[in-house]
């Protein structure tokens, strides 16, 4: 059996994007996907995503696996990548059209937008330590500038944005060692559920330089999620204003916190690397 795949990226940020409307359930498994998104025996790629049918009155239902076979409530660039791809399923490559996505964090609204962006209504950030979910502070707190012991003392603001960050501002964002502290972030016993860390350096407060370690994935090139945490914890400790260029290794995203609606919209790209088809045996 052949399963037709198309490949996506978002700022760097790439996905395998499976047409999967006929079922329910993902046609491959986490195991399979971790095989799939080997950058040397498989296709490569930071993520399967999976197009499933409706969903609590939603138009389409997504679900994705990371590289490491674990499962992730919601995915940023993800959701773009997702909206250009059943935008192409459509015919609606031509128009402006807007989705609304079940997720495991709820119905995310994404608009494909004529001149190539896609931009996504990512809802409202939940701000308690219940929330996202942490001990480092009491269940109905915000975790605003806490101390958390990684190698070190660092003052650390979470987010939820569906899944968990956990966002430190530094002097050099190029400075830090991902590769080396990333891991130990993730599986801090502070995170039940393993976390996302964004390491933020403030160039103005309408201009933030993000690195992150993806919780499942990695080092990533941009994480769409991240940005969004990033300027809800920019806005929190007074560092940023709510409508930021967030500068990622791959690229631009722009975010913005409403204060209207308290909802954070994202806007950046979304494009089409190749299609192909792979054998499953």
């Amino acid at each position: 059996m052949t399963i037709a795949f198309s490949k996506y990226q978002g700022l760097g940020n790439d996905f395998i994007l499976i047409d999967n409307r006929h079922s329910d359930l993902p046609i491959i498994e986490p195991e399979e996907a971790i095989i799939w998104c080997d950058r040397h025996f498989g296709i490569g790629a930071d993520g399967v995503i999976f197009v499933l049918p409706s969903q609590n009155g939603a138009d389409y239902t997504m679900r994705i696996f990371n590289s490491d076979g674990s499962e992730p409530e919601m995915c940023g660039n993800g959701i773009r990548c997702m909206a250009k791809f059943i935008a192409e399923l459509e015919g609606k490559t031509d128009l402006d059209v807007t989705y609304q996505i079940h997720t495991l964090a709820g119905i995310i609204t994404p608009q494909v937008l004529v001149e190539g962006n896609v931009q996504v209504d990512m809802g409202e950030p939940r701000l308690l330590a219940t929330e996202i979910p942490t001990s480092l502070s009491t269940a109905d707190d915000k975790v605003i500038d806490r101390s958390i012991e990684v190698d070190g003392t660092w003052l650390v603001t979470c987010v939820s944005m569906g899944n968990p960050h956990c966002i430190t501002f530094v002097e050099d964002a190029n400075a830090i060692s991902l590769e080396t502290i990333g891991p130990k972030f993730e599986h801090h016993p502070a995170f039940p559920q393993r976390t996302n860390t964004e390491f933020v350096q403030v160039i103005r407060p309408d201009y933030l330089r993000m690195r992150v370690w993806e919780r499942g994935a990695g080092i990533t090139l941009a994480c769409g999620t991240g940005a969004c945490a990033t300027v809800v914890a920019g806005v929190l400790t007074g560092k940023s204003d709510r409508r930021c260029t967030v500068e990622l290794p791959g690229g631009c995203l722009q975010i913005e916190w409403s204060l209207e609606d308290n909802r954070v919209y994202m806007t950046g790209p979304a494009e089409l690397v190749f299609k192909g088809q792979i054998a499953q045996e």
